[in-house]
């Protein structure tokens, strides 16, 4: 296939997912630039990216570069980067790009999307992002399970993105209730990530523990008590017991795998704990709804992240 049939595609924040993503985009052709950090760039430049992938490891020869300028003209983003830096990296991003360039949010959390347009009044499309993926060294994506994705609502966009997806061997859904798909992987990400995170385990080691299961079942409840009073329409609040089997089997599905929060954690980075439970500590707080488990897997993440004296 040309790249002529393809639109010009930048990964803003290549990490784990955009790695990912798009890398499986470049592999079928796709004009793709990486934009990430000096260890990701040089290695992608000198070596390829390398997918180590559940079906098949291969290098593909694609672009990076460490400034955001070059995601000049590019049609559609993906928008990979830290939920801390949405504002300002799409501030830096709308006078690069062309009017009907799309920004599609691959991030943690439920209010990305609105985010990005907030800051920059770029077209930004939320993604429900369904990927078991590690960078264990530059330029290498190491993924384990899934690689799929949810767009919504279902329009002309929305369907002519898929498309691509899907001609890139990505699975891509649409939904015309992706709000419910973010929450519901907010429901899961506010279980798992933290305490993976905290107690230095793999998803495996906290379905093991009885007590990390009470926590995770304790976190999730309150998820779901934030959400409807949010307004939002979850078929899991039909049984509750739906989304804690939901959560389970994440955890099984990807069991040797430690959370982002976790490996963020282990590499000295910020999390994105304020868009997953923070989040839900804040606007449960709006709400007037208890998030005690919340807040103390908040609280703890943001102290252990802190610079130590």
């Amino acid at each position: 296939m040309s790249s002529e049939s393809w639109p010009r595609i930048a990964v803003v924040g290549a990490g784990a997912v955009g790695g990912y993503f798009g890398g499986m985009l470049a592999r079928a052709g796709a004009p793709v630039v990486f934009i990430g950090r000096p260890a990701f760039a040089d290695a992608v430049n000198r070596d390829g990216l390398f997918l180590d992938t559940v079906q098949f490891q291969e290098r593909v020869k694609v672009q990076a570069s460490t400034d955001l300028s070059s995601a000049r003209d590019a049609e559609i983003v993906l928008f990979c980067v830290k939920t801390t830096d949405t504002a300002s990296t799409a501030r830096e991003l709308a006078p690069l790009l062309p009017k009907h360039a799309v920004v599609i949010s691959m991030q943690n959390g439920v209010d990305n999307a609105e985010l990005i347009q907030a800051a920059s009044g770029l077209h930004a499309l939320a993604a429900a992002v369904y990927v078991a993926a590690s960078v264990p060294s530059p330029g290498t994506v190491k993924h384990v399970g899934r690689g799929d994705l949810v767009l919504g609502p279902k329009n002309a966009t929305t369907e002519r993105i898929a498309a691509i997806f899907e001609r890139a061997g990505v699975p891509c859904k649409l939904s015309d209730h992706l709000a419910a798909e973010l929450w519901t992987k907010l429901v899961w990400n506010c279980g798992l990530n933290a305490i993976s995170a905290l107690g230095k385990a793999t998803y495996g080691e906290i379905l093991a523990s009885e007590d990390a299961r009470q926590l995770l079942e304790g976190a999730v409840f309150e998820v779901l008590f934030v959400a409807k009073a949010a307004g939002v329409h979850l078929p899991l609040f039909d049984d509750p017991q739906v989304a804690l089997t939901g959560a389970y089997k994440v955890a099984q599905s990807m069991a040797a795998t430690r959370s982002s929060t976790s490996q963020d954690m282990m590499r000295g980075k910020k999390t994105e704990i304020d868009s997953l439970n923070g989040f839900i500590v804040r606007k449960g707080r709006q709400l007037g709804v208890p998030t005690p488990i919340n807040h103390a897997l908040f609280t703890l993440v943001k102290l252990a992240e802190s610079p130590q004296p």
